[in-house]
């Protein structure tokens, strides 16, 4: 046997494997013996059919499949002892003119190779990291909706300012159709409001999207369509009446403290500010962090030159999937597929280059952090160990879930990265503000 292998360019090359009848008679030959002592045919006695009959049969299916066998396990071993890194997998280079009753049995296989680059974390770049902070307003509007949400609900027979509606919007053809609460206050423009003010519970009311609210993200939530859909969004609802009711706020006492946060933690509004801004900013600064994730990622893309083997993949595309694709299909696909296989790339080189690793030890460790976090949420702040090592256990046999873990660990190793070696401009700004840096609105 012998495989050598010739470099097309950079990123393509053809490797072939020639077998001579040595590496594979052997092979066919014990398989076939084992058809011949198994085989039934009429007129013989089980394993006293001629070999000549078995050959005749079954002696080209079986050289087929044990040569195909040999190809495999050659050519996978020959990949991981060069160490080639290629895309997608090996294609068999097809001849019509094979012969397969030649001394010498020569096979060619396409190989598409990953382009080789180098990235630089620590150069010049435009990317923002964000430090959110919950502003006075966020502060107030949270304290009233605290006291709106453990104050009590007053049933009205008409609809006033100060008034909260439920019901329902519809809008038949878009496919909308939400059950929501919302409070008068918070219906842009005195002209869209009046339509309310008087209206009874079965009343109707026609509304126009445009504007309805302060920002689509609002109107995302309240009539329950996505962002891309509810941006720029002008269409006709019509909103059905079910409840009336006007909220008595809870007073900011001692009672509504306790109720909130245990007896004696928090002891004034002060504190009780002191204590939103804080576990709103933890939430914040997760959601920042996702995002200069995804901003270094998005610089790298935009600033990392390579070549891809595009033919290649787009023929390796043609029968990947469950259904063969035209090559005006693959063609498509790769088009479709090429800003995820870059980005994959840049991923794998980030973790080669600074040597990013999760161990198994690793994984149980990010694992037992997450389960205790999630038991403090649920008043359990100094659980057994013994009870946080059986769920760990358990979680760590749900191989969906492990994977799940592991990409968060990971992301966490690449954010340390990314913050230590990535010179960002940090800016700071309140929540509203980064929401729409988000969005670009």
């Amino acid at each position: 046997m012998n495989i050598t292998r010739n470099n097309v360019d950079a990123l393509n090359s053809i490797v072939t494997i020639e077998l001579a009848k040595e590496d594979y008679q052997g092979n066919v030959d014990n398989v076939l013996s084992n058809y011949k002592k198994n085989a039934n045919v009429p007129g013989f006695r089980k394993g006293a059919v001629p070999m000549s009959l078995i050959v005749k049969q079954y002696g080209k299916s079986v050289l087929f499949e044990e040569v195909n066998k040999i190809l495999q396990e050659k050519l996978n071993n020959y990949l991981v002892e060069e160490k080639l890194d290629i895309l997608g997998n090996p294609l068999p280079v097809m001849n019509e003119n094979f012969d397969w009753d030649a001394d010498v049995l020569k096979f060619d296989f396409e190989l598409g190779l990953t382009p080789e680059f180098t990235l630089d974390l620590e150069g010049k770049n435009n990317i923002t990291k964000y430090n959110v902070v919950a502003d006075e307003a966020m502060l107030d509007e949270q304290v009233e909706y605290i006291q709106k949400q453990y104050g009590k609900l007053v049933s009205k027979e008409a609809v006033e300012e100060t008034s909260e509606v439920v019901g329902t919007f519809v809008n038949e053809e878009e496919g909308i159709n939400k059950d929501v609460q919302i409070a008068v206050a918070d219906i842009r423009t005195k002209t869209n409001q009046k339509k309310f003010l008087g209206k009874k519970v079965g009343d109707q009311v026609t509304v126009s999207t445009k504007g309805l609210f302060e920002d689509d993200h609002k109107l995302m939530d309240v009539l329950g369509i996505d962002h891309d859909k509810a941006h720029g969004l002008e269409i006709d609802v019509i909103f059905t009446i079910k409840e009336i009711n006007e909220s008595e706020k809870a007073e900011l006492n001692q009672e509504l403290f306790d109720k909130l946060f245990g007896e004696g933690v928090v002891t004034s509004e002060e504190q009780l500010k002191e204590k939103i801004k804080e576990d709103a900013e933890k939430q914040f600064a997760s959601q920042a962090d996702q995002k200069f994730l995804n901003d270094v990622y998005e610089f790298l893309l935009e600033n990392t030159s390579f070549d891809l083997p595009a033919e290649f993949l787009k023929k390796w595309l043609i029968t990947a999937g469950e259904t063969v694709l035209t090559e005006e299909q693959a063609a498509e696909e790769y088009t479709k597929s090429e800003k995820g296989l870059r980005y994959q790339l840049i991923e794998g080189k980030v973790m080669t280059q600074y040597g990013l690793q999760l161990a198994f030890e690793d994984i149980k460790e990010y694992t037992t952090k997450l389960i205790k976090e999630q038991l403090a949420q649920f008043g359990q702040t100094d659980p057994e160990e013994k009870t946080v090592e059986d769920i760990v256990a358990r979680v760590m046999t749900n191989q969906e879930e492990v994977r799940r873990i592991s990409e968060q660990a990971m992301n966490e190793k690449m954010l340390a990265l990314f913050n230590e070696k990535v010179k960002a401009t940090v800016k700071e700004v309140s929540y509203k503000d980064f929401v729409k840096e988000m969005y670009g609105e």
